[in-house]
C-alpha cells in the first residue's frame, strides 16, 4: 500500500512539532537527544494511523536519521515487508533505546525474528545486543504458536550474557528472561532455574538480573496468571524463600 504523503511532508510535520522541553526530559531517562524532536510517542502512532502502510516512505523516513521519523518508520512498515538486509541496516543505526525498542516490536513479527534474536544477542555493539534480547522479550508475547523448546532456546544465552554490565544490555537480559518466565507453568519453571544459575555467578550485573526476575517469576501474582492453583509451585516458593533469605 501506498501512501499519498511525501517524505518532505511528513519531515516538516515533524519538526513542526519540535518540543526542546521534551528532549531535555527524554535525555533524563537515558533516550539521546541528539537528532530528537521531543515528539511523543502517542502523536507519532496516531500521525501513522494517518499515513497508513508504506515500505517505501518508511525507507526514506528511516534515512533521515531525525529520532522521532525511525520510529515513525517502524509503524508505518509491515512485517511481510521487512527484509533481512533492512533489519541489518536499522540495527545498524539504532543510537537509543527506546528507538531499538519500538522498532523490534516491528522486527520480531518478521520470519528472521528468531534467527536475528540468537546472532544479535552475541554481537558486542550494545544496542544490537539489546535489539536482540528486546525480540527476545516480544517473541515471548507475540509468537502465540512457538513451543516452549522455541523460546527455551534463550535460556543458555542469558546465562552467558548476564554478565554484560552495560545498562541497557543488562535490562534487556532480564526483560527476556522475565517475559518468557510468565508465559506458562513450565517455562516459568525453566525461567526460575536459570536465574538461580545466573545467581551463583561472581558478578554483580549477573546477579541483580537473576535477583529482580525471580521477584517477579516467584510472585503469587505470576502464579495465578499462569492459572495454577492459588498456592505457587514448589520451585517457585524454593526459590523465593532462597532469594527472601539473602536479601534478610
Amino acid at each position: 500500500m501506498m501512501s499519498i504523503y511525501q517524505t518532505e511532508e511528513i519531515v516538516a510535520r515533524l519538526k513542526s512539532l519540535e518540543n526542546p522541553a521534551n528532549v531535555a526530559g527524554m535525555a533524563r531517562y537515558g533516550i539521546n537527544p541528539q537528532n530528537t524532536l521531543g515528539i511523543s510517542i502517542y502523536t507519532l502512532r496516531k500521525i501513522a494511523r494517518e499515513i497508513g502502510n508504506d515500505h517505501a516512505l518508511a525507507e526514506d523516513l528511516w534515512k533521515t536519521g531525525i529520532h522521532e521519523a525511525r520510529i515513525l518508520s517502524s509503524y508505518i512498515d509491515r512485517p511481510e515487508w521487512v527484509t533481512e538486509e533492512q533489519m541489518e541496516r536499522w540495527v545498524s543505526d539504532f543510537d537509543s533505546w527506546d528507538v531499538c525498542d519500538q522498532v523490534c516490536d516491528l522486527f520480531d513479527k518478521t520470519p528472521f525474528a528468531y534467527a536475528k534474536a540468537i546472532e544479535w544477542s552475541g554481537r558486542s555493539e550494545e544496542f544490537v545486543k539489546r535489539a536482540g534480547f528486546t525480540m527476545v522479550a516480544g517473541l515471548a508475547v507475540h509468537d502465540k504458536k512457538a513451543g516452549d523448546e522455541k523460546l527455551a532456546q534463550f535460556f543458555p544465552i542469558f546465562i552467558r550474557e548476564s554478565v554484560d554490565d552495560r545498562n541497557f544490555v543488562k535490562k534487556a537480559v532480564n526483560w527476556a528472561l522475565r517475559n518468557i518466565g510468565k508465559r506458562n507453568q513450565n517455562l516459568n519453571r525453566m525461567a526460575i532455574e536459570t536465574a538461580q544459575t545466573i545467581l551463583q555467578a561472581d558478578n554483580r550485573t549477573a546477579r541483580w538480573i537473576a535477583r529482580d526476575a525471580l521477584r517477579e517469576l516467584t510472585s503469587e501474582k505470576i502464579g495465578k496468571k499462569l492459572k495454577k492453583t492459588t498456592a505457587l509451585s514448589e520451585t517457585a516458593i524454593e526459590a523465593r524463600n532462597k532469594l527472601n533469605h539473602e536479601s534478610e
